[in-house]
């Protein structure tokens, strides 16, 4: 049984995408899932580090956990994950994390069109089509959850690392998000967004230890976030404790946006 929803509800499964990076908060994210007695599935466009988490989730947790192929700027491949998911043995859908995403480092001028179609892309679209598909099952199970990713750029415009496209992809979640918790209200569904600022990841790759360290230091606590810290957030708003938060964007940056 999950140790984060109510015991007639019984245990649940967490649906995470982006979920194959050792480093990324979406991995982070799903092994705090399992660790609360959630079960799990990894989403990633990189099946075999999918099904590889989703074992190392199985094996430290104990918790049923599955790893799957989906490219969530794809109709079809959500389609095809989420039914996958409804013909396991899996218990039914009760939460879905939207973390996939991608940065765009590029600066306006240079922004072409096929990057800021494929930011949007995998940023914005994917959330709607991931909630598209899973929402019926949260309906017919009696318990759901989103948590989309939005990120501290869609605030204050960006600059940091990643710039405008990103800032206008992430912006977009806010108001999914917004949309989605009027709309599922009835159903008994929350939704809600999560903003990070600074995070040690490897979004950055390619980035240097003083460009890390002056990412740090820009920040009011002095330190970049940990996924573990995203995971937690994450994790307690898919709980049956946050059950009357819905419609929120949760700011979890250090102090670096104080709205």
């Amino acid at each position: 049984m999950s140790l984060s929803t109510p015991p007639e509800i019984g245990q649940r499964t967490a649906v995470v995408t982006g979920a194959a990076s050792p480093r990324g908060i979406g991995q982070a994210t799903a092994r705090r899932y399992a660790r609360e007695g959630w079960a799990v599935v990894v989403l990633d466009l990189d099946a075999a580090s999918a099904q590889a988490a989703a074992e190392s989730i199985a094996s430290e947790f104990g918790v049923p956990s599955a790893g799957f192929a989906c490219d969530v700027t794809s109709e079809d491949s959500v389609a095809n994950a989420a039914q996958t998911i409804v013909d396991s043995d899996l218990p039914p859908v009760g939460a879905l994390a939207n973390i996939a995403g991608i940065p765009s480092p590029s600066a306006f001028e240079e922004l072409g069109l096929d990057e800021w179609n494929r930011v949007i892309a995998v940023n914005l679209t994917g959330s709607f089509l991931t909630s598209k598909e899973f929402v019926p099952q949260m309906i017919a199970g009696g318990y759901g959850r989103i948590v989309n990713m939005s990120s501290v750029t869609a605030q204050h415009g960006g600059g940091v690392f990643s710039r405008t496209a990103y800032a206008a992809a992430k912006a977009g979640v806010i108001g999914l998000t917004r949309g989605l918790a009027r709309e599922l209200a009835e159903h008994g569904i929350t939704v809600n967004a999560v903003a990070p600022g600074v995070v040690d990841t490897d979004i950055r790759a390619g980035s240097d230890d003083e460009n890390e360290r002056r990412l740090a230091q820009a920040v009011p606590l002095r330190r970049q976030g940990t996924p573990d810290e995203m995971a937690a957030l994450f994790v307690w708003l898919s709980s049956h404790d946050a059950g009357y938060i819905t419609g929120t964007t949760q700011n979890i940056n250090g102090g670096s946006y104080i709205s």
